[in-house]
């Protein structure tokens, strides 16, 4: 299970290293997309096979999945690993997440988010001053799926 907070370093090529737990649960074939909130989502081929689904599934005629596919698939590139576990960052989505020197992986479970050191922490203060509301808000919809 991806799951955890790792930190790690880029080099001036714009080169960081997969941490191993990650390496081991992901595999070789692994997708490097934009994410949300200025983040990277890395996914291996079978959850990426989950989300291309959706979006041949999805009506190109729905502007919404038209944006989605644009945003997500648009800038998905395959990333390749070295023995290290090292790869390089495309500097488009260097240029997304503002990348600097000082990264941070979070492990969700079914994917994995890349964020630029400072940025996770000003995420982790919102979600730690707003997380009560958000969970409210996570049981409404629960409860209106359910009902």
């Amino acid at each position: 299970m991806l799951i955890g907070e790792y930190h790690g370093k880029l080099s001036n090529k714009k080169r960081t290293s997969l941490p191993k737990k990650f390496r081991n649960e992901l595999g070789e074939n692994i997708i490097l997309t934009r994410g949300y909130e200025d983040a990277l989502i890395l996914v291996n081929q079978d959850m990426w096979q989950k989300i291309a689904q959706d979006v041949i599934n999805g009506s190109f005629i729905n502007k919404n999945i038209r944006d989605t596919s644009r945003f997500l698939v648009g800038s998905a590139t395959e990333v390749q690993t070295d023995k290290q576990g090292r790869f390089i960052i495309p500097q488009a989505l260097f240029d997304h997440a503002q990348l600097k020197e000082d990264i941070v992986f979070i492990g969700l479970v079914n994917w994995i988010e890349i964020w630029e050191k400072s940025k996770w922490e000003e995420r982790l203060q919102y979600l730690k001053q707003h997380g009560e509301d958000i969970a409210q808000e996570l049981t409404k919809m629960t409860e209106k799926n359910n009902g």
